[in-house]
């Protein structure tokens, strides 16, 4: 086993320059464990990184990898970790980094978990880019009661922070295209609102809102009731220096600033996550599956917007 097949591009550019290449195996250092990759999905992060628009991130060194998540099983364990056997069903994120679209992966204890029993290991890769959703309802303290507005409620995050914001209580509302109305109700959705028909000038207050968008920051902002707090996962990249700028200077609304990161989460939070699958608070939304081989269909997939839950890539 000295190469694998991986999803590869040569140059930044449109979906046209991913290929399915081969490159070496990843070599097993101390601590890591290697997994073999049933299947990852999409996310937005790697559409950016592809076209080149993050380049102080991604640099200049070709070629370049695509792949955030993945779920798989575990292949090779290095000798000093307990607890892990080959094997063994896993998901995880590769931390800061591009890559999971490939055979194998190697990562630390701490960047996986066991992937939830009661679900295959294509459909629960569509799931633990729903850890950003649970980090980001942790950094706004939502409780049980409150009200919450879930911005995108119908893509990749959206819809699972529309099952977990009903899982811990809140009452949900959800922006999404009117085509996808019906999905995030079934979702758990208390109100479903088309983002093409009703604005912010629309809609009433809330506790907590989750921007999974990026645009409008300032006018989501001001439905923060009292006490309330907004998290965005998303920057608006044709407005890079506007978005940033905005977020900085709404640090003078204290409490009710619009806070923004980026997740690397780790075991414990993936952990969490396979408890909400394995309980029926939460369950795939996969659009589409793709082979490997159709790594460039995906991306454009994801880029022409209108996604119903994750498009997934499968390995395996």
């Amino acid at each position: 086993m000295n190469d694998m097949r991986a999803a590869l591009y040569d140059s930044y550019g449109p979906p046209d320059v991913l290929y399915v290449g081969r490159v070496p195996v990843p070599t097993l250092k101390p601590g890591q464990v290697l997994v073999r990759v049933h299947a990852a999905s999409v996310n937005g992060g790697e559409l950016y990184g592809r076209a080149g628009r993050v380049r102080l991130v991604t640099g200049r060194t070709f070629p370049q990898r695509t792949g955030i998540d993945f779920a798989g099983e575990v292949a090779e364990v290095d000798p000093a970790i307990t607890g892990l056997r080959p094997g063994a069903r896993v998901w995880g994120v590769l931390p800061r980094t591009f890559g999971s679209a490939a055979e194998y992966v190697a990562v630390r204890p701490r960047n996986l978990s066991y992937a939830p029993e009661n679900l295959g290991l294509v459909e629960a890769a569509s799931l633990p880019v729903g850890t950003t959703a649970l980090t980001a309802f942790r950094k706004a303290r939502l409780e049980a009661g409150h009200r919450l507005l879930v911005r995108g409620g119908s893509g990749g995050v959206g819809s699972i922070a529309v099952q977990l914001g009903k899982a811990l209580g809140a009452h949900v509302t959800a922006l999404a295209g009117p085509k996808n109305l019906d999905l995030v109700r079934e979702l758990g959705a208390d109100e479903a609102h088309s983002y093409t028909t009703t604005g912010p000038s629309d809609l009433g207050r809330f506790d907590v809102i989750l921007d999974t968008v990026g645009t409008g920051l300032r006018s989501f902002r001001r439905l923060l009731a009292p006490g309330g707090r907004m998290v965005s996962i998303a920057f608006d990249l044709d407005h890079i220096a506007a978005s940033l700028g905005y977020v900085l200077a709404s640090t003078v609304h204290g409490r009710g600033r619009v806070r923004f990161f980026s997740g690397n989460p780790q075991h414990d939070l993936l952990a969490e996550l396979a408890g909400y699958v394995e309980s029926g608070a939460l369950r795939p939304v996969v659009d589409t599956v793709h082979p490997l081989s159709e790594i460039a269909a995906a991306h454009r997939a994801l880029e022409a917007g209108g996604v119903r839950g994750k498009h997934v890539i499968q390995v395996v």
